[in-house]
């Protein structure tokens, strides 16, 4: 099969099982709002978002570094994803299990650190599995990812609905993701034995040598962690006057915000499509053919995010009241300032692979800490004053400042 027969299949399939998955996955949220409330899905958004910090940072760098590393020529695959798997397994756990320790600090209900507690199990899972899909990348079949990732969305939904018949609360829809994430992850494991054989390996010499080249997108992924991530967490920790409540207002952020993790799936689904191939490219020596893939998939981001900007500005509060349900009516204006943000992701994510697979890590991580920094300290300045209307433009900001670098 040729090259572009073998991209155009990989991203036909996931474009129609994203569909499917997106599908789904709106309906979960379709339904863990209307069940939760926007105060309800506050201390949701809230825990997971708490959470999403320590998975981040457990990340390491490793997640874009599987690929590269396993897409050189002659690279010894069981080896290297015996060992990334082994570091992320400590990682993770070690991480993903202050996080229950540290939430005892925060101002939280009782309610939001027990969903700490329970999710971190469902981050342990999804941490295992981005390493697994680095393999699915370089062997051009995300189709084995896309068809995992339709049946663990299925899988929420029935627990989803299980836990909300049962009247089970937000406990009930946290354990939803969690068996979610489980069901993904041993699919994965199960497609990944197709290609190569993965035992666990822990030999400490080679994850010195592969943090060493990690260690610049571990610190990018912190960053941009901070400048994602911190405007939900001040949000619900920040005094605000607010007529319902500082979860209520994260609980419509949160619903808006899901939205646009939704659509940028799209862009790093394709990049990551990509990222194996320009990798291939550039270390192979053909500079022009490295050259003419990345300006086509740059092309291709560019002419989907600006009909989707534009048409999202007069469809938000439509979009969010058919979403998560009238109650979340009030998210639409959310939306039409996020969505310039996802525009900048859109535009931002074929250049953003094509530094790793360049390896110039180092070159950027100037400006993801310019960013995160300036981001905070936006953050900081306009949430008391404009709530999450502030957020939604610092956001804005920090993805526009990137995409540019």
């Amino acid at each position: 099969m040729k090259l572009a027969t073998k991209v155009a299949y990989n991203t036909i399939v996931q474009f129609i099982s994203k569909a499917l998955s997106t599908m789904l996955g709106l309906f979960a949220i379709a339904l863990i709002t209307r069940y939760l409330s926007p105060e309800g899905y506050g201390e949701y958004t809230t825990a997971t978002t708490f959470l999403s910090f320590f998975a981040i940072i457990a990340d390491m760098g490793l997640t874009l570094v599987t690929v590269q590393l396993i897409s050189q020529p002659d690279a010894d695959e069981p080896r290297i994803l015996g060992n990334l798997m082994g570091l992320r397994l400590i990682s993770a756990v070690f991480l993903l299990a202050l996080a229950p320790l540290v939430s005892i600090f925060f101002p939280y209900s009782a309610a939001i650190k027990q969903a700490v507690l329970i999710g971190a199990a469902s981050f342990v899972f999804i941490a295992l599995n981005q390493i697994l899909v680095g393999l699915f990348q370089k062997n051009l079949r995300m189709d084995k990812v896309s068809l995992a990732e339709v049946f663990s969305r299925v899988v929420l939904v029935i627990t989803t609905y299980i836990a909300i018949k049962q009247n089970l609360g937000l406990n009930g829809i946290i354990w939803a993701m969690v068996i979610s994430s489980l069901i993904n992850f041993l699919f994965h494991f199960g497609f990944s034995r197709q290609f190569t054989r993965i035992r666990l390996h822990f030999d400490t010499d080679y994850w010195f040598k592969v943090l060493q080249k990690s260690w610049p997108l571990a610190l990018t992924i912190i960053f941009n962690l901070l400048y994602l991530k911190t405007d939900t967490l001040l949000l619900s920790i920040i005094p605000l006057p607010s007529e319902i409540g500082i979860i209520a207002e994260v609980g419509l952020y949160g619903a808006a915000y899901k939205v646009i993790d939704v659509l940028i799936t799209l862009p790093f689904m394709f990049a990551g499509i990509i990222l194996p191939i320009l990798t291939a490219r550039y270390a192979s020596g053909l500079r022009e053919e490295f050259k003419d893939i990345y300006q086509k998939s740059f092309d291709a981001m560019v002419l989907f995010a600006i009909p989707m900007m534009v048409g999202t500005y007069f469809i938000a509060t439509q979009t969010m009241s058919l979403v998560a349900g009238n109650k979340f009516a009030a998210s639409g204006p959310i939306l039409t300032i996020l969505i310039v943000a996802a525009g900048a992701v859109f535009i931002g994510s074929i250049p953003a692979h094509a530094v790793i697979a360049i390896d110039k890590q180092k070159k950027i991580i100037g400006a993801y800490f310019f960013v995160a920094v300036t981001s905070i300290l936006g953050y900081m300045f306009v949430i008391p004053k404009f709530s999450y209307f502030g957020a939604a433009f610092v956001t804005i900001y920090s993805e526009l400042i990137i995409a540019s670098a």
